[in-house]
């Protein structure tokens, strides 16, 4: 998707070698336009999967999946890092590592807005230890219900969360993979040919 990795390489701001900031797009300040832009993309990649929701992780999950949901006309469930007062029975919980944070959480949702007869798309804004996406898959399995594929905006594929989540044998689909932050440089993985 060539609008995020402008955005990216424009305003993505290399940390290190395995962290890169986009807080003045996704993670921080959201660019409403590109956000849009990313939920159609996902809408269309996954459109033929017979969606009933979608799933995602605050908080910068959000954004890029109330699009998705939006443009396939499905609700939006977020799961929740901190336990809330309101959420209290029927709660499906995971324990997810967060990479960045360096620090782990229990996600939750409630049970009564994902069920047996829905087929999720899950989303997330980064794909690097695969830890979110794990989470997400086993909540989705406790209620009973089917992955039908994940939308991952940005995956650096120079870690090992793709290939821990492709190996779960779930469609994943990254928009913009980053093969090296090397150097300070973003440097995009060359999309192979498709037969």
């Amino acid at each position: 998707m060539n609008l995020l990795k402008n955005k990216i390489e424009d305003e993505g701001v290399v940390l290190s070698d395995t962290v890169l900031k986009v807080d003045s797009f996704l993670n921080h300040q959201v660019d409403p336009e590109l956000m849009m832009e990313i939920g159609k993309e996902f809408a269309r990649r996954f459109k033929d999967l017979g969606i009933t929701k979608v799933l995602t992780i605050e908080s910068s999950g959000i954004a890029p999946g109330v699009m998705a949901a939006l443009q396939l006309n499905v609700p939006l469930v977020f799961a929740r890092k901190r336990k809330s007062l309101t959420l209290s029975e029927g709660v499906l919980t995971s324990k997810v590592y967060s990479f960045t944070k360096q620090e782990e959480n229990t996600i939750s949702i409630s049970s009564k807005y994902i069920g047996e007869n829905d087929r999720v798309l899950l989303v997330d804004d980064f794909l690097a230890n695969g830890q979110a996406a794990l989470g997400l898959i086993d909540l989705v399995k406790q209620a009973g219900a089917n992955v039908a594929g994940i939308g991952i905006v940005i995956e650096k594929s120079f870690q090992d969360g793709g290939k821990l989540v492709r190996e779960t044998g779930y469609r994943v689909e990254s928009l913009a993979e980053i093969q090296s932050l090397e150097n300070g440089k973003v440097t995009f993985k060359q999309e192979e040919a498709r037969v």
